[in-house]
């Protein structure tokens, strides 16, 4: 199982940018997909995130301007950033909760990361 990410890069507070992760592999189901990210010298956070069903969560400090989606035909997910903030500079990492067919197993899967940065 591998996730892609895309769409990172550089933009100007109050711009927007839309992160993608694409999941592909021995994939059976996937229950749950989110974005973490991880600022220099802080931990990773949870951003949002988004269930099977198409329940959402989203940090505080995101809510209103962030918008999370997926496309599970395709198993992809979508980060949509408005009204961006130099605070929300940071690597931003895709994360997938996976069933896969090969073993069955329920596992969690991350992607290589992207790099977003909001100058001010």
């Amino acid at each position: 199982v591998q996730l892609v990410e895309s769409g990172g890069g550089l933009a100007q507070a109050g711009g927007s940018m839309r992160l993608s992760c694409a999941a592909s592999g021995s994939i059976s189901t996937i229950n749950a997909m989110g974005w973490y990210r991880q600022a220099p010298g802080k931990q990773r956070e949870l951003v949002a995130s988004i269930i099977s069903g198409g329940r959402t969560n989203y940090a505080d400090s995101v809510k209103g301007r962030f918008t999370i989606s997926r496309n599970n035909a395709k198993n992809t997910v979508f980060l949509q950033m408005n009204s961006l903030k130099p605070e929300d500079t940071a690597v931003y990492y895709c994360n997938a909760r996976i069933l896969e067919t090969m073993t069955w197993r329920l596992s969690d899967y991350w992607g290589q990361g992207t790099q977003v940065t909001v100058s001010s």
